[in-house]
């Protein structure tokens, strides 16, 4: 039988219509196969965990077949509670396949330790902008007489005084004792330094009290 004749007989169409048949009957077990093992259209909603302690999302989570998984623990936020959830991926809400890790990242125990860097001789506009990248805060500024106007002369933080080197926490706030710039060069105005550590700023400018004269046994 010629080819011809062959592709244009009854046993050719036969044949390619089983074949054609067997194909889409293999391509749709496939399919329902696939459907099977993906769970096709069985989707879960991501909870939020925000804040929840890493035990109990684990718990919560194992109950609807997801799995957490935690990446890493970011700097301390005070509006969530110590060792709580601060962030997660997929977010809440988010409709995930059953078996799906949410990547978490939890909150730290407390505010991170941050060290006076050294501010001798140093303006205040100086200082500042390495207090603001060490996120500290600045609190209340008071002056006092000294030569250089808006040298810092002194750190306290809640009354305690700073030198460089020591630790605070992050987000502290700082005061500072600036120089005003009226006085006159001496040697014992000129340093910053103070006999004492635990002397706080006061919230008005410090000012210089007239020396008192008084006699002795009979004056001069």
């Amino acid at each position: 039988m010629s080819l011809f004749k062959y592709i244009t007989s009854k046993t050719f169409f036969l044949q390619a219509f089983i074949a054609a048949a067997i194909v889409a009957a293999f391509t749709f077990l496939l399919i329902l196969f696939l459907d099977f093992r993906t769970n096709h259209g069985q989707e879960i909603k991501v909870p939020d965990l925000s804040k929840m302690k890493l035990e109990i999302a684990e718990e919560k989570l194992n109950d609807i077949d997801l799995e957490v998984f935690l990446l890493d623990t970011v700097d301390f936020n005070p509006e969530f509670p110590p060792f709580t959830i601060l962030e997660q991926d997929p977010k809440a809400g988010s409709l995930v396949k059953d078996g799906r890790k949410i990547y978490v990242k939890l909150n730290a125990g407390e505010f991170t330790n941050i060290e006076i860097p050294e501010f001798k001789d140093k303006t205040y506009r100086q200082i500042l902008a390495t207090i603001k990248s060490l996120t500290l805060k600045e609190g209340k500024i008071t002056y006092k007489p000294h030569i250089a106007k808006d040298v810092v002369l002194q750190i306290y933080q809640n009354g305690r005084r700073l030198r460089a080197g020591d630790i605070v926490k992050k987000n502290s706030t700082l005061d500072f004792v600036l120089g005003d710039g009226k006085e006159v060069f001496n040697e014992e105005t000129f340093s910053s330094e103070e006999p004492t550590d635990t002397l706080a700023p006061s919230d008005t400018p410090i000012e210089e009290q007239p020396v008192e004269f008084k006699e002795n046994n009979g004056g001069i």
